[in-house]
This record gives structure tokens, sequence and C-alpha cells, in this order.
């Protein structure tokens, strides 16, 4: 006779698995929206107060407030392929969607949640922004160490949250964790395969042994 397994052997209660993920993904698209506003909002108010003005110095010189347009990426590379730029956004955005369904870590949500309000802010301007649908001009006015980002490409909030989103999500990898909330510890980084392997060889021993 089998014995019977006890009762929390493994089985998940139901509805755990969709409050594991509520929260991160609460987390991803509240700090996204939030990077969104804040971006939107301090471009609205470079406009309005830096257009027709000389840079702004703050901080002895550290950071300037200068407006820019900048219809490429950094250093306005592939300025004459504005279009572009809404394509990978949108590709970005249905690739992190995509991940999503298996989010269950807060770490990742925040890297993620970053990287999406940095891509969407940017991507507003494309779309919405003179000269046209889809090949507008991202509107920049951070720069550091000179007014005119000779030293640092002219950045925006949106670029901040992006890259911060990125940074955070190449540490993750990094120490192991994973999106679904797991963590790779040591070896198990490299030997997952191995340890698959492994396990197979047993059991197929274990039976031998029984035979």
């Amino acid at each position: 006779m089998s014995a019977v397994p006890p009762a929390e052997s493994g089985t998940a209660e139901p509805g755990t698995a969709t409050r594991s993920r509520r929260t991160p993904v609460t987390i991803l698209l509240g700090l996204a929206a939030f990077a969104v506003v804040v971006d939107v909002l301090t471009k609205h108010l470079a406009l309005v107060e830096l257009s027709d003005r000389e840079p702004v110095r703050l901080l002895g010189g550290a950071v300037y407030l200068s407006l820019t347009r900048n219809s490429g990426a950094a250093w306005s590379l592939g300025k004459d392929y504005t279009w572009i730029f809404p394509l990978i956004a949108i590709g970005v955005l249905a690739w992190i969607a995509w991940m999503g369904r298996t989010l269950r870590s807060v770490p990742w949500a925040i890297s993620l949640g970053l990287v999406v309000g940095g891509v969407t802010g940017n991507l507003i301007d494309r779309i919405f922004r003179a000269p046209g649908w889809f090949v507008g001009h991202v509107v920049d006015m951070i720069s550091v160490f000179d007014p005119y980002g000779q030293v640092f490409p002219i950045f925006n909030i949106a670029d901040s949250a992006l890259v911060c989103g990125v940074i955070l999500a190449i540490g993750l990898e990094f120490t192991g964790r994973q999106r679904d909330g797991t963590r790779l510890v040591g070896d198990d980084r490299k030997g997952t395969g191995r340890a698959a392997e492994t396990t197979a060889e047993s059991a197929d021993d274990e039976r031998r042994e029984r035979a």
C-alpha cells in the first residue's frame, strides 16, 4: 500500500500564484506610470522655461539645464533613421509584456518598471511631437559638466529611468536572481544542465537495481 503524501508536500494553495504575481506586476505598472508622468511634466516645464534661453547652470557647473530636441539616440546617433526608434521601443514593450506572465520578483519588477517608463516616455515624443508621427524629436534638457553635452549626451528623465532599469537588470542577472522569484546560487548558474543529466542517470541506475 502506497503512503499518502503530507498535505504540505509542494502543493500550492489555490490563488497563491496569483497573489505572488499581483504585487510585482502592480509595482512594475505603478513605477512605469510614475516615470512617464515625471518625464512628461519635466519636458513640458523645459519647453516652457528653457525655450530661447541660455543654459541654466546648477550645482557649480556639475549640471546644466539646456533644452534640445534629439531626432536620434545618444550623441544624435541614427538621426537620419528616426522612424526605427519607435519600432524598437514597441518591440521592447511587447517583450517585457510577454515576460511579465512569469514575473514573481519585486527587484525585477522595479527594473522592468523603470525600463517600461523610460521607453514609454521617449516613445510618446517619437509618436506625438514635431515634425510628425513616429518621427518626432525627443525633448532633452539635462547636461552634466558642460552646457552643450560635450562631456556626456544631454538626456531626460526617461533616459535616466531606462539606464537605471538596465543597470539593475544586469546586476540581478549577475547575482542569479530570476524573474520568477527564484535564485541560482553558486554552481547552479553553471550546472543546471549537468544536474538534470545526473538526475536522469541516477534514475536509470535505480531502475537497473530494481530489475
